[in-house]
């Protein structure tokens, strides 16, 4: 799935997202479409969103790499392209993404590391 084919409608909107687009690295349009039809979900999901991956016992960057190996197990395009270009923005090489695809790879099986080796070839090319 690469940025010109992706269907997740996420380039669509306007309005301010930069904090959750920092945060996951690609806003779906159903989060920004949230802020007109349940803006008290969508105040709390950003509270929690910014609190989950806010810099702590692990960083921002090996959280990314822990997102990216789930968003390739469960083979969730949307996920991962957002967690791929998220990990980009952050400075994660490519070398850290294929390790992260390993570990997904030995919990979830082949069809995860070649999902996400896919992705990851798009993204960092």
């Amino acid at each position: 799935m690469t940025e010109k084919t992706h269907t997740c409608g996420c380039h669509n909107g306007t309005g301010d997202m930069k904090e959750l687009e920092k945060n996951i690295g690609h806003v779906p349009v159903f989060f920004r479409d949230l802020a007109e039809s349940d803006p008290g979900m969508h105040e709390a999901v950003l509270k929690l969103d910014n609190y989950i991956w806010a810099d702590g016992a692990l960083s921002r960057k090996q959280k990314k790499l822990m997102a990216i190996a789930i968003a390739a197990a469960m083979r969730d395009d949307h996920a991962l392209h957002a967690q791929m270009q998220g990990a980009k923005k952050l400075g994660v090489t490519i070398e850290e993404v294929d390790e992260a695809l390993r570990v997904a790879f030995m919990l979830a099986g082949m069809p995860s590391y070649v999902y996400g080796k896919t992705e990851a070839a798009e993204i960092f090319k």
